[in-house]
């Protein structure tokens, strides 16, 4: 499967950057200041065989790595949440699904890469399965090689699922690129693989409180 240049998921969340030649820096979104290192991006070609699983029924396809290094597991967690929230902590590059009665699940994530770091309090407004993805214009002008528009599947950068978070730029969602999960590399979204994040997105609703801490 035939790769174009280096690393992409986290570029997803890039639409505030600044329209740049390729060797230009980032712009953080949230000081306007330029970072110190430019974001790259890897886009993986849809191969015929990826295309079929496109659809919200169809099952992950076997060429695409679906396991994350973190497992995801119930533990013990005390917090005033209630039951169904979700609470994301950056520093620990982990996402707790409040259970109740003192538990929650954790899972493993990737977060924002310095500069792209926040924290608040969102809601799900949207879900979506296989979500397709369409760069935006001053991606497109600093990196013509990228498609103008990808269909949802396992060769997407967003994965299998997404939940997008109120009206800001950040969501949670899949990744096609696991070996990434519980690092600080995108920018701003939170990352999970194309397995957790199917299981969360069949647990969290629209209207979900999500509690993003540093």
């Amino acid at each position: 499967m035939r790769r174009f240049v280096p690393a992409l998921a986290g570029l997803v969340c890039a639409v505030a950057a600044w329209a740049a030649p390729a060797a230009a820096y980032e712009i953080d979104p949230l000081t306007r200041q330029p970072l110190d290192q430019p974001l790259s991006v890897t886009v993986r070609s849809a191969a015929p065989a990826a295309a079929a699983a496109t659809t919200a029924t169809d099952p992950l396809d076997a060429s695409v790595p679906k396991l994350s290094p973190i497992p995801r597991e119930t533990v013990a967690y005390s917090s005033p949440y209630s039951a169904g929230t979700i609470v994301v902590s950056t520093s620990e590059r982990r996402l707790y699904y409040v259970l109740g009665n003192g538990q929650a699940l954790r899972y493993g994530v990737g977060v924002g890469r310095p500069g792209f770091t926040w924290n608040g309090v969102q809601t799900i407004s949207m879900k979506r399965e296989w979500p397709d993805w369409r760069p935006p214009a001053q991606m497109i002008r600093r990196r013509p090689d990228l498609p103008r528009y990808m269909k949802g599947g396992p060769e997407n950068p967003l994965g299998a699922r997404a939940m997008y978070l109120g009206g800001s730029l950040y969501r949670i969602h899949g990744s096609n690129e696991p070996e990434t999960i519980g690092t600080a590399v995108s920018s701003g979204c939170i990352r999970m693989t194309n397995d957790d994040v199917m299981d969360l997105y069949t647990r969290a609703k629209v209207g979900t409180k999500v509690i993003v801490q540093r």
